[in-house]
């Protein structure tokens, strides 16, 4: 009888341990899972790799349609983080992949006037060298580099100036929104702490 016990209590301590084990490992899958977002009229789909998104970066997208136009924009999403950003984390002057890890693409399905200047269908890299007053946006031929160690002004499509706006909100994380507006014209804005910029668009 006492060996039967003892076998017993061997038992139940392995199939304990063993339950303990699957519960941890479901935790921490579950811990890494594709969200959708809805802000604005603009869907972000972002891939939280950690349970406190305030923590790195996230991968992100933004969508939106203007008079039948698609146009997404693929980037990472940092975070503030009480830090600073403009001037601090994002020096002015400087090329900017415009989100963190990785160049932001930007990618139309059909031919699209920028600030008044034209720019084919197609995927380009984004980026921005942002200043004070004003913020220079670039599009270039290469989308899939890594932060601008690959940026080469040569493959430059366009570049167009906008003017850097205050924010009445914090905005902790990134965003980028697409937004339909009238007679085949549409604006992309970019909001980020205390800060907005937008470009405008039109449907050729």
């Amino acid at each position: 009888m006492k060996k039967i016990f003892v076998a017993t209590c061997i038992a139940l301590t392995v199939l304990s341990f063993a339950c303990q084990q699957k519960n941890t490992a479901e935790s921490k899958a579950d811990s890494t899972q594709k969200t959708e977002v809805l802000v604005d009229d603009a869907a972000i789909i972002a891939v939280q790799s950690t349970p406190d998104n305030k923590k790195g970066s996230i991968k992100a997208r933004a969508q939106g349609r203007i008079a039948g136009a698609d146009i997404m924009v693929s980037y990472y999403s940092p975070a503030v983080r009480g830090r600073i950003i403009w001037g601090g984390l994002v020096p002015f002057g400087q090329v900017w992949v415009t989100g963190a890890h990785a160049a932001t693409s930007i990618e139309f399905t059909k031919d699209i006037v920028i600030e008044g200047k034209d720019i084919t269908a197609g995927k380009y890299a984004f980026f921005t060298i942002p200043a004070k007053d004003k913020w220079v946006v670039v599009f270039n031929k290469n989308w899939r580099q890594h932060l601008a160690d690959q940026y080469d002004e040569k493959q430059d499509v366009m570049r167009v100036s906008v003017k850097p706006e205050a924010a009445e909100k914090l905005q902790e994380r990134l965003r980028y929104v697409i937004t339909a507006g009238e007679n085949s014209e549409g604006v992309l804005s970019l909001y980020w702490e205390k800060l907005a910029i937008a470009i405008r668009l039109r449907v050729k």
